[in-house]
């Protein structure tokens, strides 16, 4: 008898340092999942990006027959060689260029010429496009060199330049695109920078695809 009292009575004092035991962990312990935390057994996943409205992935030049409201010309006003040097041509890159203007003569045409598929930093290319088109004005150096400006370059992206070589507020521009893979410039005669800079931008959205 005095054996299973003994043995009751250590069975009553486990069971309550157990009840002790669980009492002091409910303080710190409810039992509910922190609403922060991913649910068990799932790892929490980053927000996707925002989609670029740019697009991206290379790009290519086609011959338009129109670009910016502008026809390709052709015939006697059409161009029969390259009059800026393009740089180094390889395997797979192409050469555009072109007069785009009024078919009846009304107006200095634009004179445009880019290439695509550049293997290297597109934005080296464009300043060779534009040393090549100044020479090609015969821009007297002795007057300095014209600073180029940025340009909204609209939905195509990339950089859009333009510098006016004249002293006055109205001449010559030439501007200029740089984007992934290609490089174009064209020169606007008897023109100014916002005026070139617009019509550029719309040529350019038939010119590249």
């Amino acid at each position: 008898m005095k054996r299973a009292s003994a043995a009751r009575a250590g069975l009553t004092a486990v069971a309550v340092l157990a009840m002790l035991t669980v009492s002091g962990c409910r303080e710190d312990y409810t039992g509910l999942p922190d609403p922060d935390s991913p649910p068990s057994g799932q790892v929490s996943e980053p927000a996707s990006p925002t989609p670029s409205a740019e697009r991206s992935g290379p790009r290519t030049l086609v011959d338009a027959p129109r670009a910016g409201g502008l026809d390709k010309l052709t015939g006697e006003q059409a161009l029969t060689d390259a009059p800026v040097d393009p740089g180094e041509m390889r395997d797979g890159m192409t050469l555009v260029i072109g007069n785009y203007g009024d078919p009846g003569g009304q107006g200095a045409p634009v004179l445009f010429e880019g290439v695509d598929h550049v293997p290297e930093d597109t934005s080296k290319r464009r300043e060779h496009l534009f040393r090549g088109m100044i020479e090609y004005i015969q821009w007297d150096p002795e007057l300095g060199q014209p600073e180029a400006q940025p340009v909204e370059p609209g939905p195509l992206g990339g950089s859009v330049e333009c510098l006016l070589a004249s002293l006055s507020e109205e001449g010559n521009v030439i501007c200029g695109w740089a984007d992934e893979g290609t490089a174009a410039v064209a020169l606007f005669e008897d023109s100014t920078l916002a005026d070139a800079g617009k019509l550029f931008v719309e040529m350019r959205g038939d010119l590249e695809r």
